[in-house]
């Protein structure tokens, strides 16, 4: 979900390890955040009345929930706050639009796109029509829905979306306004996830510049950036220049938010990740073991952020030959993302592949074939057939399947990888 009232969001890192180069992805979005100030302002001046004094702590319990991340109590509640609008302002009032907004941003939040598009959609109209084609609000939308897309790995619609956001937010706030630096930061890492990277970094960089000038140099957001930007340069294999920028961004975050703040375990996971790709597997175990120690006791041990850390260390010690702790670690992810999502999510779809690829390792094909197999049908399913992923899947597979002395079956599965391949560009 989009900020709607300029409160930046908590980095946010997911980390699948789809591909052969297992790397680790990372989506910030400074807007994503449920509307709260919104929400209170619609009713300013008005008649204290008890319907709207309802909307107001359906939408606050909205936020504390989401917060929490529970966003199975948040939607229900969302659902609630929803139908005390259309029945209290009416169905094409902006504050119908907000609600509709929330409800879509956890759907989304839990990977429900199909049921959040429609959402954002009349949100959209609605906002339209009342508030005017370039109005702020409307921008923030447009970025909703833009980021509803990507994450279905529909490149193509999202991208006009984005850059018409961007649009209306340099005209009407100014192009160093911060909400500027969202919108480049959101096409950024649009460009990002295709590959684009040319395109990317003067994005990055822009942003960053507006974030420092109008926040300072030492201010979150800051790290943030900077972080994206070492993503950027990491994607590239210029370990070099990104190494500094995670660290400037690590310093930031210790002094900011203390030395055990989830995000400080993030950008440390970012670094162990950067080792990673160096063969510097000494620096990288002891900077995951150490962004595992503070995600373990900031946000719990059955946390998704925990298995995707666990999924990154596991992958060290895949490297080093140590299958067995690779193994545990995979496994241990694997339970925690099916506790947390249920056996058909693209989480799991990730650690069972994972799991997949030390028995593949081992020689246990007999092992890891079924668990391929489970993947990429869950892949397909939640994601569509289509999807990124579910290329990343059967690349591995049609890997699995030459080693494994099938030829016939990868030469089939890379010829669908191909054909989705080509149908995305």
């Amino acid at each position: 979900m989009v900020c709607e009232d300029g409160v930046s969001s908590a980095l946010t890192a997911i980390t699948s390890e789809f591909s052969r180069q297992r790397r680790m992805m990372m989506a910030i979005n400074p807007r994503r955040w449920i509307a709260l100030v919104m929400v209170l302002a619609i009713s300013l001046g008005l008649p204290a009345s008890a319907q709207e004094q309802l909307w107001k702590e359906l939408n606050e319990k909205v936020v504390a929930l989401y917060e929490q991340g529970r966003f199975g109590e948040a939607t229900k509640v969302a659902q609630d706050a929803l139908e005390v609008a259309e029945d209290t302002f009416g169905p094409d009032d902006p504050a119908v639009a907000t609600a509709l907004n929330n409800l879509a941003g956890l759907y989304q939040a839990q990977e429900r796109y199909a049921e959040a598009e429609p959402l954002y959609q009349r949100a959209l109209g609605i906002r339209e029509k009342a508030l005017g084609a370039d109005h702020p609000d409307v921008a923030t939308l447009l970025n909703n829905l833009a980021e509803l897309y990507r994450a279905e790995g529909k490149y193509p619609v999202a991208e006009p979306l984005y850059k018409r956001a961007l649009a209306i937010d340099e005209k009407g706030l100014g192009k160093d306004d911060p909400g500027v630096a969202t919108d480049l930061n959101n096409l950024a890492l649009l460009y990002f996830a295709q590959g684009r990277y040319a395109e990317a970094k003067p994005l990055y960089q822009r942003a960053l510049a507006i974030w420092e000038k109008t926040r300072g140099r030492n201010d979150p957001q800051v790290a943030s950036a900077l972080n994206n930007l070492a993503e950027l340069y990491r994607a590239q294999a210029k370990y070099a220049e990104a190494e500094p920028l995670y660290r400037r961004a690590l310093r930031i975050w210790e002094r900011s938010l203390g030395r055990n703040d989830p995000q400080v375990g993030t950008v440390l996971a970012n670094l162990g990740e950067l080792y990673r790709l160096q063969g510097n597997y000494a620096e990288a175990e002891m900077s995951y073991k150490s962004a595992l120690a503070i995600m373990e006791k900031t946000v719990g041990p059955d946390d998704p952020g925990i298995a995707a850390l666990l999924n990154n260390l596991a992958g060290v010690y895949k490297a080093q030959g140590n299958y067995t702790a690779a193994e545990a670690g995979y496994q241990r992810a694997l339970e925690i993302v099916t506790k947390m999502f249920g056996p058909e999510h693209p989480f799991v779809a990730a650690s069972l592949t994972n799991l997949a690829g030390v028995y593949e390792a081992e020689g246990q094909y007999g092992k890891a074939e079924p668990r391929y197999q489970q993947a990429l049908r869950i892949v397909k399913n939640t994601l569509g057939p289509e999807h990124p992923n579910v290329v990343a899947v059967l690349e591995n597979m049609a890997q699995f399947y030459k080693k494994a002395g099938k030829p016939d079956e990868a030469e089939k599965l890379e010829k669908e990888a191909r054909t989705i391949r080509s149908k995305s560009q």
